[in-house]
């Protein structure tokens, strides 16, 4: 196994900084909105890690109901890590995509329904070609709502999995923590002002992920 696909603890994680060690212009490039704001009233933040973020990031920035989206790591330890402390696998952080969305317009499930089909939830420390601990594939809730519904979804989408000849799911579902914002050149990377020819190492199963059978809107 690759030295960077096991899971540090929190002793063995580098020390951080107390604030971001660089600058954050903030301003979505594609949605126009600030991608550091706190959600308007009556809005909802939603996490979620599903290997490179470059990709991540971009299928949800389309969906309609969605205000902002952002970058960053979560599910570690250092604070203020830096994107090259992150990929050294001792940070212990998954790259992730901060999600805020109007729920009148977009429900948690369906958000959830993205992120199952977008990528492969069987593969553990990784996602296809890239390998390590940043690219675990990640569900991090922020209510308790939510937790029971991604449960829920886990469950229903193992099932159809299971049917297709997949393996047993190994994503993560915890409460979310500290999230830090990733350095700003990686702030909506794919998109049309920046790289819209980048990498992208998405890949789903193929699989189709059920929504409203056994899962709870929130």
């Amino acid at each position: 196994m690759s030295a960077k696909a096991r899971q540090i603890s929190a002793d063995e994680a580098l020390p951080g900084r107390d604030t971001r060690p660089f600058a954050l212009a903030g301003t979505h490039t594609v949605l126009g909105t600030q991608i550091d704001a706190e959600p308007p009233a009556g809005y909802a933040e939603a996490v979620f890690g599903m290997g490179c973020f470059w990709g991540a990031e971009r299928e949800f920035w389309q969906i309609p109901g969605v205000w902002t989206t952002a970058v960053g790591y979560a599910g570690g330890y250092t604070p203020n890590p830096t994107y090259e402390e992150v990929c050294s696998a001792q940070t212990g952080h998954a790259e992730v995509v901060r999600v805020v969305f109007d729920p009148a317009q977009v429900s948690y499930a369906d958000l959830l329904k993205t992120f199952w089909e977008a990528h492969d939830p069987t593969q553990g420390m990784r996602q296809g070609n890239d390998i390590g601990t940043q690219y675990r594939s990640t569900i991090y809730w922020t209510t308790e709502a939510q937790r029971d519904t991604a449960l829920a979804s886990r469950d229903a989408y193992a099932q159809r999995l299971a049917d297709a000849g997949h393996g047993a799911i190994t994503t993560e579902i915890a409460r979310l923590g500290e999230f830090y914002y990733a350095e700003d050149y990686h702030q909506q990377y794919l998109s049309d002002a920046k790289n819209p020819n980048g990498y992208c190492g998405l890949a789903g199963t193929g699989v189709s992920c059920p929504v409203g059978l056994g899962v709870q809107e929130s």
